[in-house]
């Protein structure tokens, strides 16, 4: 799953996930993507894949998971931007989902993230209660 010139790792430890989940999401079909900076000059992405019980059983969220990482393959060396770390979460109907729509339900879901992260307007970080006012 790496390549020379667009290294792609993955996310396994918990907290990885966590933090991706605080991040902005986007839903679409059958998947939602979440992107999240990691503020470190590593030009690689990694990327975590998760698929819920509400999916299925055990097969059918191994089956999600093995048809999102393809997709992820094929698509994040295009539409990802290093430095970030994607987690693609399976929704129901993944696995019946044909493979061109699935695809295309992630690639809308990446350009929509960079979309979001690359517009002008785009909204700072969140002040929490405790944070001082500019």
């Amino acid at each position: 799953m790496t390549d020379a010139a667009f290294p792609i790792e993955r996310l396994r430890k918990r907290a990885d996930f966590l933090a991706c989940a605080r991040a902005p999401s986007c839903a679409k079909g059958s998947v939602v993507v979440q992107a999240r900076p990691r503020g470190d000059d590593a030009p690689r992405v990694r990327a975590g894949f998760t698929a819920t019980k509400r999916v299925g059983g055990a097969v059918v969220r191994n089956r999600a998971k093995r048809r999102m990482r393809e997709a992820a393959r094929l698509l994040l060396g295009q539409f990802a931007k290093p430095g970030f770390d994607y987690v693609f979460i399976a929704r129901g109907g993944v696995t019946t989902r044909p493979w061109p729509r699935l695809l295309d339900d992630v690639k809308s879901a990446l350009l929509r993230l960079a979309a979001e992260r690359d517009s002008p307007g785009a909204p700072g970080p969140r002040l929490s209660s405790t944070d001082p006012v500019p």
